[in-house]
């Protein structure tokens, strides 16, 4: 019995404000284009389930699971994965405040947790701490249990809400 190869398919994408074309099997996932085809490493596999986030990124500017969505889905797409988020050598207040504020341990879910803020922040920038911690339980993470995190999201809220800035 003579098995063939599933037939590449060209995938072209706007990543982290670059293009970036590969060929790959229609069936092969987003996170692992990203990580096996692009080398960009920073985004992790977890579950591989879409459950536990740290696969997210954003999609044509929304927070979506890399990990359940197939490569050939995202063709045309403009992407943003955590190498996208320091700009010119600069962290992504983001980036800063998880620091500050100790929202990080392992660093295992540090990717999914930063673009879920950013995603997050773009649809609710003023929100409350019980909001925050709601959009945030939708990143796993063992280590930190949430409290530096959420302190980081409102820190970054308040910094950027029109109230902070009179």
């Amino acid at each position: 019995m003579n098995e063939t190869s599933p037939e590449l398919v060209e995938i072209s994408l706007i990543v982290n404000g670059k293009p970036r074309t590969g060929r790959c099997e229609p069936r092969k996932l987003l996170v692992d284009f990203l990580r096996e085809d692009l080398a960009l490493t920073g985004t992790h596999v977890g579950c591989e389930h879409g459950i536990c986030g740290a696969c997210t990124i954003l999609i044509d500017g929304e927070a979506a699971r890399s990990c359940i969505t197939l490569s050939v889905q995202a063709n045309g797409a403009e992407l943003v994965s955590i190498e996208g988020l320091a700009q010119g050598g600069v962290l992504h207040p983001l980036q800063q405040a998880f620091a500050k504020f100790h929202g990080l341990q392992c660093g295992f879910c540090t990717p999914g947790m930063l673009i879920t803020a950013i995603d997050f922040l773009r649809v609710n920038p003023t929100p409350t701490e019980e909001e925050v911690r709601d959009a945030m339980s939708a990143v796993l993470c063992r280590c930190t249990g949430y409290q530096g995190i959420v302190a980081a999201v409102m820190a970054v809220a308040h910094a950027s809400s029109p109230a902070a800035s009179t």
